[in-house]
């Protein structure tokens, strides 16, 4: 056992959340620059683009979900595998994940394509929205397989534990989406810019180099993983087993985008500055994420290794203080925000008073409540990485169908609030959500779910997963 296997199993929790987590913080700060730097220069293009992405971001976002649970399948596996100290489970796992991902990808991007139309004109969206967000849409889902195929190659990678090939990475294409979107949305010299599907563009560039490098390396063999040409010939059996294990995770990641949609619904029937309003908001709230998102990442791979070592009540140890750091580091920066609301938004959208003041109201009235969703999201880290994937998903539906949707709806239409009800719903869906996954997790019974036993099906293990819960 090397040393940074020896201090996820065995040594200091606190250093070994900072030593996986500020890693994939950066990470996650660098791939938060692909939107922020594309927010930023179509900013400048006007509210009605800005307005073409935020309507398109959802609906590729679906697509994106519907294939990510086989991803999140082989990171699970892989984490467990490699804390149970089975290397060639690993590398077998890795080749069939990439396997799985990729076919899934060429399907949902060409659907997904074929179909953008017909989602721009269910979701209502206005004439002068309309051309800009069908090429913006049409232009991800080409690019959709790239975006698998790396996320794919960075969950592997963080699963065992190895977050700084990534982070080069993902650094290197960071800096040339910053050079290549100005260039494609404004255009230079003879080259006449592209406007939003220019944005749209210098990502396809950026991430298809990315998911290059990611297959280089696995094939190469360096760094944890090591993949061999005859390792991808399809094994029906861990198929299978990934699909019952995975199946949940595209449900969970399908009803948050599912979720995101609705609510586009519900902002579209109030104009194209409220559409902008809550663009921004999201894109401030995605930036405000990026810790909590990296510090539930740290926590999936160190109780995915823990519970593959035997060691569930470390897992529980792992996921209590994550939560305590993402309630209290959030809280903190809901409290900046607060105070700050005009200056975020008008960073996006300088020129706009109205979409300012708006802006502004959204962030103020959810800030004070992101607390709740870094507790939410290391707990249900917890669930998926032990392998209790319908916990996961059920906290999801809970979260949008339940809970965030009725109350945006008979806030924003049944009330004097209007569009201010959206605004108040993630406040009360962050508060509520916090407390029922916590209570769930406090409860214990996810810590009994084995994946990395010979003798055990994991189609049969969620089943009995889900009898176990349910009994409780």
């Amino acid at each position: 056992m090397n040393t940074t296997q020896q201090l996820f199993l065995h040594g200091s929790i606190s250093k070994a959340l900072l030593k996986l987590g500020i890693p994939i913080i950066l990470i996650n700060v660098l791939q938060s620059a692909y939107q922020l730097t594309d927010a930023f220069w179509v900013g400048r293009l006007g509210a009605a683009q800005v307005a073409a992405v935020s309507i398109s971001m959802p609906v590729t976002f679906l697509v994106i979900a519907i294939g990510a649970g086989l991803a999140m399948a082989g990171a699970i596996l892989s984490a467990q595998y490699m804390g149970a100290g089975q290397q060639d489970k690993v590398n077998h796992v890795a080749a069939q994940t990439m396997l799985m991902v990729t076919l899934t990808a060429i399907v949902l991007g060409g659907i997904g394509y074929m179909l953008s139309p017909y989602f721009l004109t269910l979701l209502g969206v206005e004439d002068a929205v309309y051309g800009d967000a069908l090429k913006f849409m049409h232009v991800s889902f080409i690019g959709v397989i790239f975006v698998f195929i790396y996320a794919m190659f960075q969950s592997l990678m963080r699963g065992i534990g190895q977050t700084k090939v990534p982070l080069i990475i993902v650094s290197v294409t960071v800096l040339l989406n910053f050079v290549l979107d100005p260039l494609f949305i404004f255009g230079y010299g003879s080259f006449q810019g592209l406007g939003v599907m220019g944005a749209a563009l210098a990502t396809l560039v950026t991430q298809s180099l990315a998911a290059l490098a990611g297959v280089i390396i696995f094939l190469r063999g360096r760094h944890g993983i090591q993949l061999q040409l005859k390792s991808f010939y399809p094994d029906w059996q861990y198929i299978k087993q990934a699909f019952f294990l995975g199946a949940p995770g595209s449900i969970e990641l399908s009803a948050r985008a599912f979720g995101l949609i609705i609510m586009s619904f519900l902002v579209a029937s109030f104009g194209t500055q409220t559409i902008a309003s809550y663009g921004v908001g999201s894109n401030v709230l995605q930036m405000v994420m990026i810790p909590a998102m990296g510090l539930s990442m740290a926590v999936s791979t160190l109780v995915g290794q823990n519970m593959g070592a035997g060691n569930p009540k470390r897992a529980a140890q792992i996921t209590q203080l994550a939560s305590l750091w993402g309630l209290l580091g959030l809280s903190f920066v809901g409290g900046v925000a607060y105070y700050f609301a005009e200056h975020l938004v008008a960073f996006f959208i300088p020129d706009d008073g109205a979409v300012i003041a708006k802006g502004a109201k959204f962030i103020r009235i959810m800030c004070l409540t992101w607390g709740g969703i870094g507790v939410q999201l290391c707990v249900v880290a917890a669930f998926r990485a032990s392998g209790n994937m319908l916990n996961a998903m059920l906290v999801a539906l809970l979260s949008q169908g339940v809970v965030q949707f009725p109350a945006a709806y008979i806030l924003s239409k049944h009330t004097q609030l209007g569009d201010h009800g959206i605004w108040y719903s993630f406040a009360i869906t962050n508060v509520v959500i916090a407390l029922i996954t916590y209570a769930w997790f406090a409860q214990g019974s996810w810590q009994k779910t084995i994946l990395t036993k010979e003798d055990r099906d994991i189609a049969k293990i969620s089943q009995e997963a889900f009898i176990e819960e349910g009994s409780h």
